[in-house]
């Protein structure tokens, strides 16, 4: 892992789980963020549309396994998911604004559920200039949420009703690739949330697409 990013983490890890240094902590975490997002603008302007598609990796283990459109698409379909449906209990960006249609994509999911050639054809189907206005959107939605939270609130765990509320949207596939992910959300407290699907998670794709920019260069 990136050195500053692993210590930055670590560092918005340990200031959330206490009182006195929760908004530090808040603002570690954009911080991360804003650092990992500048990587993800990067794309946009150093890579080609194919690169965006290209599947270095096709038979790996690993997050580097996929391509980076892919790897876009999901880390921001997670959080719009998780932000909008369990935590602030409203409408997901994407729904709101229409942009599976925008975006051309045949699917509403998290893309967990895909696999090896799945994800290549996946990602060519893809706009790419409106996959990056949703992720804006996202990004700026859920820290427009996250700023705005107390302390206290992040010891709540999600209710049962939105979890049923998310089961109802198909927003998680099925498959056995994915549905694991229903439980694994509604078991954490938002703190646990914030700490993975809006920090880490985001390291962890980001690094494995600079993996892939670096094979595919």
């Amino acid at each position: 892992m990136n050195k500053d990013w692993s210590e930055l983490n670590s560092c918005l890890q340990a200031q959330i789980k206490k009182k006195d240094s929760f908004k530090s902590g808040i603002d570690s975490l954009f911080k991360l963020r804003n650092d990992l997002f500048r990587v993800i603008l990067s794309f946009r302007k150093d890579l080609s549309r194919k690169d965006f598609d290209a599947i270095p990796f096709i038979n790996a283990k690993g997050y580097h396994s996929k391509t980076i459109a892919y790897s876009i698409w999901h880390i921001f379909r997670i959080e719009d998911i998780v932000l909008h449906t369990l935590i602030n209990d409203d409408e997901q960006i994407f729904f709101r604004s229409n942009y599976q249609k925008r975006i051309d994509s045949p699917i509403i999911t998290t893309g967990n559920e895909l696999a090896k050639y799945q994800i290549a054809d996946f990602s060519k189907k893809l706009n790419l200039e409106e996959l990056y206005s949703y992720i804006s959107e996202v990004r700026e939605g859920t820290e427009n949420v996250i700023s705005r939270m107390n302390y206290d609130s992040l010891k709540k765990y999600i209710p049962e009703e939105r979890k049923q509320n998310l089961i109802s949207l198909n927003v998680v596939s099925n498959d056995e690739r994915a549905n694991w992910l229903i439980d694994y959300w509604c078991g954490k407290d938002i703190s646990g949330l914030i700490r993975m699907p809006f920090s880490r998670h985001w390291i962890m794709h980001i690094e494995a697409c600079l993996r892939i920019k670096a094979r595919i260069s």
